[in-house]
């Protein structure tokens, strides 16, 4: 049954990462009536798949669990009540004759907005499985995609195979937890940032490249119990006992229906310029969906790629507007919510 919001907002944000749910908050910020429609049934994007994961590098927070930062960022999106709508993916666009947007879920949920700010990361995100045949059975037991819990390696053997920013971050995680740690990686080099590559390989991790997961071995039939792993350039082939195996070959991706809208989209992300402008007028975009010369692929980054992206669309729906947001220490928006927390608030 189709559902429809008669209801115009200024502003919809599609996508509920790092990137979506601080652009909620700071549209707030600028007065905007703002909705944001995510396809998962909570906000957090790609933070959700790595809720243990130590996060070091967001300006002014300490280190602190990507479960705790995804909770601290799911508040703030609220601080202004903005409409969510969960479980929806965001299919058809189009321009209506008095210049709105309507966008319509494959649900058959029809939403009215101004502008809209795209923040869907990769798009459609699926985990890369380990492509050997049978290697579902174990997932059950002990072959994992994701680490959920640190604790439930402590004393085991356990092999990951991945190359990238997640494989390195669970073994340098895991190698004091343990018994012992293998890394087995296709290339001689890492994808993950340059330090935490450093610190897996002074460790007590064994480094296996290049090399690949080749097959799987069970006695049991319930859990693998060995793994064997084959050089991609000789071919010599090593077996490791393992407890436990972890996969992080990265996430498949697909923007789906989103292709269709006319945006110029590459494989990976959208070109936007430097106002985080697509194409298409009206639309914006922002985080890891989009590209441009100076983009920096943190999630401080994105917190930025949202500001301008508000920003931009504020400016389209009232040219006159000003340019950016009064700091919070001066902004109107913030005085109840001030006086809520007891701090004296300076009357005009």
């Amino acid at each position: 049954m189709k559902e429809s919001s008669l209801e115009l907002y200024d502003v919809t944000i599609i996508g509920g990462g790092p990137a979506g749910m601080y652009a909620a908050f700071y549209s707030g910020m600028r007065d905007m009536k703002t909705k944001l429609i995510e396809a998962n049934d909570r906000l957090g994007g790609r933070l959700l798949i790595y809720p243990e994961k130590m996060i070091w590098d967001v300006g002014g927070v300490g280190p602190i669990l990507c479960e705790d930062l995804t909770a601290q960022l799911v508040k703030q999106a609220g601080t202004f009540e903005p409409t969510f709508v969960f479980n929806e993916q965001v299919e058809d666009f189009k321009r209506l004759e008095d210049g709105t947007i309507l966008l319509t879920t494959a649900s058959g949920q029809q939403h009215w907005t101004k502008t809209v700010i795209m923040a869907i990361g990769y798009g459609i995100r699926k985990l890369a499985k380990l492509e050997i045949e049978g290697a579902d059975r174990y997932e059950v037991s002990n072959l994992f995609y994701t680490v959920q819990e640190l604790e439930g390696f402590r004393d085991k053997r356990v092999l990951i195979s991945g190359g990238g920013d997640s494989a390195v971050d669970w073994a340098n995680e895991l190698t004091p937890l343990a018994k012992s740690v293998t890394v087995v990686h296709r290339r001689e080099e890492f994808g993950g940032h340059e330090r935490n590559v450093l610190k897996m390989k002074q460790s007590s991790a064994v480094i296996k490249t290049p090399y690949v997961v080749d097959k799987l071995h069970s006695d049991s039939g319930e859990a693998i119990e060995q793994v064997t792993i084959t050089h991609v350039e000789t071919g010599e082939t090593e077996q490791i006992e393992v407890d436990a195996v972890i996969v992080s070959h990265g996430m498949r991706t697909d923007f789906g229906p989103v292709r269709d809208w006319g945006l110029n989209l590459g494989q990976w992300w959208i070109d936007v310029n430097t106002k985080l402008e697509t194409n298409i007028p009206g639309v914006f975009a922002a985080g890891d969906f989009v590209n441009y010369d100076s983009k920096v692929r943190l999630i401080a980054g994105t917190f930025t790629d949202a500001v301008l992206a508000v920003n931009s669309a504020k400016l389209y729906i009232d040219p006159s507007a000003e340019r950016v947001a009064y700091v919070s220490s001066h902004n109107s928006r913030f005085k109840e919510k001030n006086r809520a927390l007891g701090v004296s608030v300076e009357e005009e």
